[in-house]
C-alpha cells in the first residue's frame, strides 16, 4: 500500500506541475504588480541567473556570478530581490547551520528535504511521503494550518562515516 500511495502522490504532483501555466517570469511579475513594484532589468537578470541551474547558492555567490556575466547589480538589490522571490514562492531559504542563508529555486519542483553532512558539507535531497503524511497528521491533531516547513537532518554521509 505504501508504494501505491507514493506513486499516487508523485503522480498528483506531476499533474499539478503540468497544469501550472505561469512561467517563473509571469509568476514573479504578477507578484510584483500585486505589491506595486516593477519587474526591472536587474530583477530579470537575477531571476535568469538563479534559474540557470538547480543548485543551492548564497547571495554572495549570486553576486559573483552576475558580475562574471557583466551584470552590475548592487548587493542591496540582490538581497531585496531574493526576499521578493522567497515571498513570491519561486525561491526558498535553506539554512545549513552556517551564519548565512542558502537559497534554492522551488517553482515547478517537488517539495524535498535535506540531509547535510557535518564533515564534508555534502547535501542530500530526499522526498519521503511517510514523513510528509506524519507532519500533516500532527497538524490536524493540533488544529494547525501549516504554510511551509523545512526539515534538515545533520550527520555524516556514507563516505565520511566510513573514514
Amino acid at each position: 500500500m505504501g508504494f501505491l500511495f507514493s506513486f499516487f502522490e508523485r503522480y498528483i504532483i506531476f499533474i499539478e506541475n503540468l497544469v501550472k501555466v505561469l512561467s517563473k517570469e509571469e509568476k514573479f511579475k504578477e507578484f510584483l504588480a500585486s505589491k506595486n513594484l516593477k519587474f526591472t532589468e536587474e530583477r530579470q537578470a537575477i531571476l535568469d541567473c538563479i534559474f540557470a541551474s538547480h543548485k543551492h547558492f548564497e547571495a554572495d555567490e549570486l553576486l559573483v556570478e552576475l558580475r562574471l556575466n557583466d551584470k552590475k547589480i548592487s548587493k542591496a538589490t540582490i538581497y531585496r530581490t531574493l526576499a521578493l522571490l522567497v515571498k513570491s514562492g519561486l525561491l526558498r531559504e535553506v539554512i545549513f547551520g552556517e551564519r548565512h542563508t542558502h537559497y534554492e529555486h522551488i517553482y515547478g519542483h517537488e517539495h524535498h528535504d535535506h540531509m547535510i553532512c557535518n564533515k564534508c558539507g555534502k547535501i542530500i535531497e530526499f522526498v519521503e511521503y511517510k514523513i510528509e503524511k506524519l507532519q500533516d497528521d500532527v497538524c490536524k491533531q493540533y488544529k494547525f494550518k501549516a504554510e511551509s516547513h523545512r526539515m534538515q537532518i545533520h550527520g555524516l554521509c556514507e563516505d565520511c562515516y566510513k573514514t
